[in-house]
């Protein structure tokens, strides 16, 4: 690089459900990028798909009261991006020069499970996180326990219902009750059900289904805490790093879980930096999280949550490619906690994808 600032394009908003949430992560991003060294070039795609230049006013981006933030078709200038590694990468109107890097702030469907990610790869312009199989891979639940259990990480036990399909009462007894109904492609905890008794399991299954038309069952565990832990793609060729696990707690009566209202609406959890556990435990718990994050070709950053039962047994929640990037998200407050403040994190992400390129690695 020159001495002039690096250009990075933040994409934010999305079709999937995460949306919002995407918005207000690209909000704080913003506010970290240092802009002696960067410019940043804000691009939303609204809830149709359509590219647009947008002002990057954080304030814009913010969660108010309970009102959402959104990207809209008035927000401002659409903008293509070419799939030709020969031009310029970013098109508009009246023209746009190309960008460096992308920080693809995206949440979930088209956006986290490697449709971007093969854009870009197609147009060869670096971007933060994993790479198309990587993405595509952490996104759907039943294959990322796959590759998992096949690694020797534990998962609970589950069963995936295709589209039509019924859980048989041989599922019902051995995932037993009580179960959570989730989206096999979806993250923020929407269209997620907790069924305590089989009669509510439809209504479940179809709200589920208005995320994604694959679903998993998994087995509740009585008792189980969450804790997650960060992972960062390691400097200079590296091997990846964990950060300190955090302990979520839901301590409000009305949820009974950490849903998407817990997570961004309500003052609704605390947080346990590092958690309230054994020290072996919290050991194996960044040692799984750098097992998971190898096994499925990570790159860049991850999320990976895990379930602690009452007896210390550690079993693979989920893990996030691209974890929420709001005040309220656990990702940036692990790496704070563990000497990685805000804007240096984002600024070694940035770095990390400019030195990794695109291409095969």
């Amino acid at each position: 690089m020159t001495d002039r600032k690096i250009r990075v394009a933040v994409i934010f908003g999305g079709r999937s459900g995460e949306h919002p949430i995407s918005c207000v992560s690209a909000g704080n991003v913003f506010e970290a990028l240092d802009p002696g060294e960067f410019e940043v070039v804000p691009i939303g795609i609204t809830r149709e798909g359509r590219w647009v230049l947008a002002d990057g006013d954080p304030t814009r981006l913010a969660i108010a009261g309970r009102v959402l933030p959104e990207v809209t078709d008035a927000t401002g200038e659409a903008v293509a991006l070419a799939a030709d590694p020969t031009v310029p990468a970013l098109r508009a109107g009246d023209g746009l020069s190309g960008v460096d890097v992308v920080f693809p702030i995206l949440h979930g469907a088209y956006g986290e499970d490697g449709t971007v990610q093969g854009l870009l790869e197609l147009a060869g312009i670096p971007y933060v996180g994993a790479g198309v199989l990587s993405s595509a891979v952490s996104l759907d639940k039943e294959f990322t326990k796959r590759l998992l259990a096949a690694e020797g990480v534990p998962v609970v036990p589950y069963a995936v219902l295709r589209p039509g399909m019924e859980l048989s009462e041989g599922d019902k007894e051995r995932l037993g009750l009580p179960v959570f109904v989730k989206p096999a492609r979806g993250g923020s905890s929407l269209g997620i059900t907790k069924v305590t008794d089989w009669a509510g399991l439809d209504a479940a299954l179809a709200a589920a289904r208005e995320v994604d038309p694959k679903v998993l069952v998994e087995t509740a565990v009585p008792g189980v805490r969450e804790v997650e832990c960060g992972v960062l793609e390691g400097e200079d060729g590296g091997p990846p790093e964990a950060s300190v696990p955090a302990e979520i707690r839901v301590v409000a009566a009305e949820h009974d879980w950490y849903d998407f209202e817990a997570k961004y609406l309500d003052d609704a959890s605390e947080f346990d930096l590092p958690p309230n556990l054994p020290a072996e435990v919290v050991e194996r718990v960044r040692e799984l999280s750098l097992k998971a994050f190898t096994a499925l070709d990570g790159a860049g950053l991850a999320r990976v949550d895990f379930f602690v039962t009452a007896d210390l047994e550690i079993y693979f929640n989920e893990i996030n490619t691209m974890p929420g990037f709001t005040s309220r998200s656990m990702f940036p407050m692990m790496w704070a906690a563990s000497g990685l403040d805000y804007p240096k994190l984002v600024t070694r992400m940035v770095r990390t994808a400019l030195a990794r390129g695109t291409g095969l690695r």
